[in-house]
């Protein structure tokens, strides 16, 4: 027997400088003993490419390939499948960053994203002119004076793990209206898709109360902190053999691949990296201990554990492609591998 079932095909658009999410939904016909479909068993999916700057209006349509399925956390018995983009002839979209990722679970990575809740172009909590009290008591803050949005952090998180999505944690961070959420994952390509689903879950519950939510690294100029997404990761070499100089190596790996980061660590990021709000300036690269200040912190936990565990990369900004970081990420490190192997 066949029921009619709810899909909301998800994928990344071409937007320049900074690529957004799109989606529309699809009636699939799914035999009643499938719990959730997988990729496979959904089918392919055409789209009008000359609307998501992605192909010219003459030969306008590309094509929708699932590649990961989850529940929908807000319709009755429906599903969400994160996407790549095909050209008409099913090759790889040149907007299609995903594409040539492995899944290799030897490697992990914990996402930090920062957003901030905006309405009326303004951060939520800020009045219509002026400023807040400054900077202080928002960070991880407790009652109405301190923060704002909570209702929709809260139905956020519920929604990540009622589907499966790896979020380890949320806080309210240093702006008044911006908070981060903390999600965990094994493979590149499947922390990767799970970053964008957990986006686009938050847009879609963020359209229940209106609210507008803002990935741009510098929303409010002047003295403010920035939204970033700091990136810790590890792989097994890092986390059972680690030591001091394996660690060290690889920071003067990532130090020398500093430029090519930046470029695909998302637009408009010279506005937070400059030095300030616990960051480093984008035209500088450096690495430490404990140091918020740095490029790349070493845990001080990893120190004490005889220099084992994981680095966090904190210069992507909240807009970053997480295809594109996990790429370079492993990438670059797999030089040092090679070395050690070698």
């Amino acid at each position: 027997m066949k029921i009619k079932t709810k899909i909301e095909y998800v994928w990344v658009d071409g937007t320049e400088p900074t690529q957004l999410l799109r989606s529309k939904t699809k009636i699939v016909e799914l035999d009643t003993t499938v719990t959730k479909p997988t990729p496979e068993e959904l089918p392919l999916w055409s789209f009008d490419g000359s609307s998501t700057n992605q192909a010219s209006g003459d030969n306008s349509d590309c094509i929708l390939r699932p590649v990961k399925v989850i529940y929908d956390p807000q319709r009755t018995s429906s599903f969400i499948a994160m996407c790549e983009v095909l050209n008409a002839d099913v090759t790889p979209h040149k907007t299609n960053n995903r594409h040539g990722l492995s899944n290799d679970e030897d490697w992990w990575f914990g996402f930090e994203q920062e957003y901030v809740m905006t309405k009326n172009g303004r951060p939520l909590g800020f009045p219509e002119e002026g400023y807040p009290e400054p900077q202080g008591k928002y960070y991880c803050g407790v009652g109405a004076d301190s923060v704002i949005g909570r209702e929709l952090v809260e139905q956020h998180m519920d929604a990540c793990l009622s589907v499966g999505l790896g979020v380890t944690g949320v806080n309210a961070e240093v702006m008044l209206g911006q908070w981060e959420y903390q999600l965990f994952g094994k493979g590149e390509s499947n922390i990767a898709d799970d970053l964008w689903l957990s986006r686009y879950i938050l847009y879609r519950l963020a359209e229940t109360h209106g609210i507008n939510i803002e990935l741009h690294p510098k929303p409010m100029k002047g003295d403010w902190n920035g939204s970033g997404m700091h990136v810790n990761f590890s792989n097994k070499i890092m986390r059972e053999q680690g030591g001091e100089e394996l660690m060290k190596d690889i920071c003067e790996e990532l130090g020398y691949h500093h430029d090519e980061h930046i470029k695909g660590y998302g637009a408009y990021n010279e506005e937070r990296l400059t030095g300030d709000h616990e960051t480093q300036s984008i035209n500088e690269f450096s690495y430490g201990v404990s140091d918020r200040g740095a490029s790349i912190r070493i845990p001080i936990n990893v120190v004490n554990n005889e220099w084992k565990g994981y680095l966090e990369d904190r210069r992507p900004s909240s807009n970053a492609c997480p295809y594109t970081i996990v790429k370079l990420i492993t990438k670059n490190i797999r030089v040092i591998e090679l070395d050690i192997v070698e």
